[in-house]
Formats: C-alpha cells, structure tokens, sequence
C-alpha cells in the first residue's frame, strides 16, 4: 500500500495513553435544495453538545475512494479504517455474512440479499418491500430454507433486520464473482446473475444461483409485499492484513447493523453488543472503555433517513446523537472523529460522490474556531479536503504514535 512502509517505520513501541473514536453517522453528508429549505439535516439540527465540540476542534472533508466516485459501504468503510478501497475490494455478501455470525469458508460463496417487491410481469416496483419488519423476515427465510441444497451445493440462509437477508452457496466446486441481480432502480426487471470472469468454477455457480432463484421465486410468489428478492456482492472472502497487524491497536465495533459488524469483523475489530439504540452503543463504549485502544462506533439511521428522502427523521437522528453525545463523553476519547462513510443527500435519496464532513478532537488538535460542525464550517477548516484512507493516520498522529520523520 502507497506510504504504508513508512508509517510502520515512523510507529512508536507504545499503546495510546487514552482511547481513540471513530464515531461514524452513516451518509451524515448532504447538500442544500429547495426541499430542504436550503438548510442541510446537520445546519437545521439543534445540537449544542456538538457545537460545543466543534468550538475546540479542526475540521474539514472526506473523499471516500477518489473525487466524483460515489461508493458503496464497504469501500466507504475501508477507507476510514485505513485502507485503500481501491486495492481492497471486499464483496458485500461475505461482509454480511460474517455479520450475521456465519463462519465462513474459504471457498463459500455469499450474497448479500434484500427482499423486494415485484409486479405480475417481475418489474421491481419497491427495491425493499417497504422495509419489512424483522419479524416478517425470519417468516420467509424460514420459507427459503427448504431449499437445502441444488446439486452438490448446500445453501444456507440466515435472516437480517428488516427487509436484509444473506444467502451462502457452500461446496459443489464453483467461484465468484458475479455480477449482482440487482439493478439498483425500480422500473427494471430482476437481472439475470453472471460471472464476472469466465471459467468453469465461475459458470457452474451461475448456474447454481439462477436454479436457487427460480426454486425461491416460487416459493414467494403468493407472499405480499415481498414477493421477490435482489442480490448484491456475490463473492468469497478476501484474505487481507487485519486492523490490529497494521496500526498495532486492540480495536473493537459497536454497530447495530450485520454488515458493519461483518467488515468490522474480517479486519480483526471484536465485535461489542449493545441494545436501546443509541444510548445503548455510547453506554457499551463506556463499559468495554479498559479493554480496547480504538472503537468503532456506528450509527445507521442518518442513512436509512436519506435514502427514504426523509428529511426531518434525518435531523432527528442527528438530535438524538447530540442528546446522548455526554454519555460518551464521560470516558472522553484522547482522539474523537466524527464523519460519515459517504454522504447520502435526502434530494438524492441515495450514496453520492460529495464530500462528508469530518470534525477531529484531541489535546494536540488545535482549533479551526468554528463554531458548529456543519457541511459548510467544514469547507473552513484546516484539514481541508482528504482521502478518507488518512483519517487513521491523522488520529494516530494525534494520540502521539508516530515519531519524526527526518533529522
């Protein structure tokens, strides 16, 4: 990796004196419109605990993978812990999988599933199904599990939240990748899966996943809404350098969503649980505060909010950060960033290319001054505009564990 040799030169032999954060408000980024009354969800949120911060803290903007690219989350992800999503490439499935605490196999193939909802003519009409409850999940992969197996390959299926599932292709001699089912739009038909190179490996797996498709549209097609289903990120697991090989920090993650877990996971982070939403995960940091030297923390629901172009639930969420932010703050971190993996514009209702916003805190930071932490502040501050695959180094350098570089 591009500078990585001498980071590991300039890594002094010690551990942080206190702890660094990560504290993650997913697709936090966004932009003004006219159905927003040019205010972004993170201007129009009240937020005096944030404010606060900002007061003793530098800021500035992320480029997740590189400037005009928009990504997905997991290479969203990569990027803040540090490595290159461009030459890291994790498919979602296996992120998923691991997530959902499915002990993957070196040859498993996984897919990151999604129950939808499509017309009698098999155009997707809601990519999602409305979100379905949790509930009504388990009842249809219960459903799904009695495809036990298509030829020599077993299939397993484990239930998400809401309307997410993940589906493993195990044994039968076949490989990934392949290309998604998913045509990331409603108005289009289900897409037929292929391999994204050809071999006899790849199109025997072509050929086990369209036969499990066909099995399993059967069995859905009385059920309302979710009566179909699209697949993402069909592929293996990577083997790539774990977290605590190249930063020498004991990590850990606290998210509520499988897929963060999962990524989280796969790079050697320990994976914390937490109830009662927000609160519950500041109230878990503050318990396993002794045992970790860095933490992932992740809050889902400012994406979901953009996504579903929703957006006072947006500045609701980023309340409701703000009001349990002194939780937190009780055990307060030697280094604390607060970013986005990506921004999710409520105009857009979806991931986009801008820039999230990023505040750093620590006794060595300084100050830019500002008095919110806000899209616009953040184009003010002196961090500037960076790659997102720096952010570590940066709160490395702030806890005191990197020495001089030169005489």
């Amino acid at each position: 990796m591009e500078h990585e040799h001498l980071y590991r030169s300039l890594r002094l032999p010690k551990r942080p004196k206190g702890k660094i954060v990560l504290l993650v408000l997913d697709g936090i980024g966004d932009i003004t419109s006219s159905c927003s009354k040019q205010l972004t969800p993170l201007e129009a949120a009240r937020t005096p605990q944030l404010d606060e911060l900002a007061k003793t803290s530098v800021m500035g903007r992320l480029t997740p993978v590189l400037p005009g690219i928009t990504p997905g989350s997991g290479p969203a992800h990569l990027g803040l812990f540090g490595y290159d999503p461009l030459e890291t490439q994790v498919a979602r499935g296996a992120i998923e999988a691991l997530g959902l605490g499915i002990e993957l196999q070196p040859k498993d193939i996984a897919a990151r599933a999604n129950f939808c909802s499509i017309d009698t003519k098999g155009i997707i009409i809601d990519r999602r199904a409305g979100r379905i409850t949790s509930e009504l999940n388990k009842l249809l992969c219960k459903k799904l599990q009695l495809i036990e197996k298509i030829q020599e390959t077993e299939i397993i299926i484990q239930p998400g939240t809401s309307h997410r599932f993940v589906v493993v292709f195990r044994g039968g001699n076949i490989e990934g990748p392949l290309s998604d089912s998913d045509p990331h739009t409603e108005g289009e038909p289900i897409r037929k899966i292929k391999p994204k190179f050809s071999s006899i490996k790849t199109n025997r797996a072509v050929s086990i996943v369209n036969q499990f498709y066909q099995k399993a549209l059967l069995l859905l097609q009385e059920e309302r809404p979710a009566n179909g289903f699209l697949l993402r990120g069909i592929s293996h697991t990577p083997k790539i350098p774990t977290f605590p090989e190249r930063f020498e920090l004991e990590a850990a993650v606290i998210a509520t969503y499988p897929m963060y877990k999962g990524l989280a996971k796969l790079i050697g982070m320990k994976a914390l649980e937490s109830n009662h939403g927000i609160e519950g995960q500041f109230k878990q940091y503050v318990h396993s505060f002794d045992a970790f030297d860095y933490f992932f923390i992740h809050i889902k629901g400012t994406d979901i909010a953009g996504e579903d172009g929703n957006f006072e639930q947006k500045v609701s969420v980023i309340e409701e950060v703000d009001k349990f932010l002194p939780i937190l703050l009780k055990k307060a971190p030697q280094v604390l960033a607060i970013t986005g993996d990506h921004s999710t514009p409520v105009s857009l209702k979806a991931h986009s290319w801008h820039p999230p916003p990023v505040l750093l805190h620590s006794p060595s930071s300084g100050s830019d001054k500002l008095s919110r932490f806000t899209e616009i502040n953040a184009n003010y501050g002196s961090l500037g505009i960076f790659q997102s695959k720096f952010l570590i180094r940066l709160m490395m350098a702030n806890a005191g564990l990197y020495d001089k570089f030169g005489a």
